[in-house]
């Protein structure tokens, strides 16, 4: 289990997310929202180890990986694609994965690298083109791939359908689905509701950095007002 206990976190010396609670189990993916500003990416940089003034728990297991570096956050099982299709331009898409996949034994590193091809057969075709010359979509598709390489335990991941065309999120969206098949476990930041409400099982939403709602993803299919008031709701 992925847990954030009461999680609080600073930027800029002021405190931007207020004691955030929230569980992702191995396979599941819960969808974490809110509109701009609301704390969604603070709490992905905390995930990450990426932000450094924060307080409460995160946790892998019984494993504390609140405070650690980013290498040692991932080491401990959790990889995070941040905001913007984020892959090394100049090498190529091969080299890409190669490169992430150091974190494995290296008897199991050209396997894992076999075993994204796979998982997204369209890079086959373009696995020796530098990362820099695909497309929006084919970045994010080789970004998940680059975070899904070495085979973490959970997944985070900050607006992956930012800027994409439809199509392409509609091919985003099955993939996502068969890496929960395998048991990895996903945090999802979406702006597109109907694409969050898709994936998910559960949903947490943020409003000034204060948990406002949690729910079945079912139920707010059914009743979708809810999380529009929720997304407006502050602190009293």
């Amino acid at each position: 289990m992925l847990t954030i206990h009461d999680l609080k976190v600073k930027r800029g010396g002021r405190e931007v997310v207020h004691g955030v609670h929230l569980e992702v189990g191995p396979g599941e993916v819960v969808a974490l929202l809110g509109a701009n500003g609301a704390g969604k990416s603070s709490v992905v940089l905390a995930i990450a180890g990426l932000a450094r003034e924060t307080s409460g728990q995160v946790a892998v297991g019984t494993k504390s990986i609140r405070g650690l570096r980013p290498n040692q956050v991932r080491r401990a099982g959790v990889a995070t694609m941040q905001e913007g299709h984020r892959v090394l331009t100049d090498m190529s898409v091969a080299d890409n994965l190669r490169v992430a996949s150091l974190l494995l034994p290296r008897s199991e590193r050209s396997a894992a690298v076999d075993a994204m091809l796979d998982l997204f057969p369209e890079m086959h075709k373009f696995a020796d083109r530098p990362a820099g010359s695909l497309s929006g979509g084919q970045q994010q598709m080789l970004a998940l791939a680059t975070a899904m390489v070495a085979r973490p335990d959970f997944l985070v991941i900050d607006e992956m359908s930012l800027g994409l065309a439809p199509v392409v999120v509609a091919r985003l969206v099955p993939a996502l689905r068969d890496v929960a098949a395998r048991g990895v476990g996903i945090l999802l930041i979406e702006q597109f509701t109907r694409v969050a409400l898709e994936l998910a099982a559960r949903v947490t939403v943020l409003a000034q950095g204060v948990v406002t709602l949690q729910s079945r993803a079912a139920e707010l299919r059914e009743h979708p007002d809810r999380l529009s008031v929720a997304y407006n709701l502050t602190e009293a």
